[in-house]
């Protein structure tokens, strides 16, 4: 097997297995209790979200533990919402995950005003298109941080400055970001940022969110004074435990690693050119994550390509139904030809790439684009 699908999950690493290990066995307490085996319970979770911060360059204060991505912009979007003064106004971009585009409908029908900014065609975000579609009642602006199909990386930094001109809050679905790249909360002058422990080599299950200091939102769940108030539910300490460890083991040699990641996927893509050279590389040339590549093989159909490739797991841009091929939302919004798009594979690399795997899945995807198409030498 070589598994090119990381931007789809992480195993975990053996680091954050061992460091959770205690706590499904003799540190079972509770947090909240007040004796010997709920310190030590608090203590764990402590330290978890101590970690988390620390790579976001956070205070601990300001991250809150979530069950993933998902339930982390929900948070977010339906948590102001519900804080908000009414009418409320909210701008996001037509690529974003459905995570964020579902919620946002949701919040329509509950009387929000939502905003849907485009992209180009290389997926990029204009923030002039940003300032454009701002309104006085504009309460937040979501803009991922890197896309989980193309890898294309978003104008964070220069969106706050806008926004904050206005004072409108700013939040960023980093989930596909965190663990690959430098995130820096205060350098990219966002509110509010999700993470997902599953897409940084944590258990599935676990996310959290930052929250800047100062700033409330309508929790989701109401109950006991878990997470300060934020979460009601006694926290799963386990899971917290392991994205701390996680989130340790991605800030050490955080740049290194995506250098080596970087180079073995232009290696990948160098190698697939040379055999196929009408292939199409789709997203921002530069502007991506280190270790993602997504690739169209015009006239072919992804899935197919990856039926005759069975050693190489990764992920389609297009589902097949039917007879039918359904482009995804984020190569439709980018302006693809769809016959070129239902060709797209996403091929995303991990801590475990090796160079002889990259050459491997270079030969197999080749083999299969030959049998698809005969004619090919």
């Amino acid at each position: 097997m070589i598994y090119l699908d990381h931007n789809a999950t992480t195993p975990v690493a053996s680091e954050a297995a061992q460091a959770m290990a205690p706590f499904w066995g003799p540190e079972f307490g509770n947090p909240s209790s007040d004796y010997d085996l709920g310190r030590q319970a608090r203590a764990g979770l402590e330290k978890g979200r101590s970690r988390v911060a620390d790579l976001l360059g956070a205070a601990p204060d300001e991250i809150l533990f979530t069950s993933g991505g998902t339930e982390s912009n929900n948070a977010v979007l339906k948590g102001l919402f519900y804080r908000s003064r009414r009418p409320v106004h909210l701008v996001t971009t037509n690529i974003e995950h459905p995570a964020i585009i579902n919620p946002c409908i949701f919040l329509m029908t509950q009387g929000a005003e939502v905003a849907f900014v485009p992209v180009d065609g290389q997926g990029l975000v204009d923030p002039d298109d940003v300032r454009r579609v701002l309104k006085p009642e504009t309460a937040l602006v979501s803009v991922m941080l890197a896309n989980n199909e193309t890898g294309v990386i978003q104008p964070v930094e220069e969106i706050s400055r806008i926004v904050r001109e206005r004072n409108i809050r700013l939040h960023t679905d980093a989930a596909q970001a965190v663990g690959k790249i430098e995130v820096d909360v205060n350098h990219l002058g966002v509110d509010f940022l999700s993470l997902a422990g599953h897409k940084l080599y944590a258990p599935k299950g676990v996310g959290a969110l930052f929250i800047r200091r100062g700033l409330e939102l309508e929790p989701l769940v109401h109950g006991a004074g878990q997470e300060s108030g934020r979460r009601a539910g006694t926290e799963n300490v386990g899971l917290a435990v392991g994205l701390g460890a996680a989130c340790t083991l991605a800030a050490a040699g955080l740049t290194e690693e995506a250098k080596r990641q970087a180079g073995l996927r232009d290696h990948l893509l160098d190698l697939l050119q040379a055999a196929i050279p009408e292939l199409v590389l789709v997203g921002h040339p530069t502007r991506r994550l280190p270790n993602t590549l997504n690739l169209c093989f015009p006239g072919l159909v992804g899935s197919e390509i990856l039926s005759l490739a069975p050693e190489v797991r990764a992920s389609t841009g297009a589902a097949c139904h039917a007879g039918s091929v359904k482009i995804s939302p984020v190569l439709q919004n980018m302006g693809l030809d769809p016959h070129v798009a239902q060709g797209a594979i996403r091929l995303s690399l991990g801590r475990g790439t090796t160079s002889e795997q990259i050459e491997e899945a270079a030969a197999v995807l080749i083999r299969a684009v030959r049998e698809l198409k005969p004619g090919r030498r």
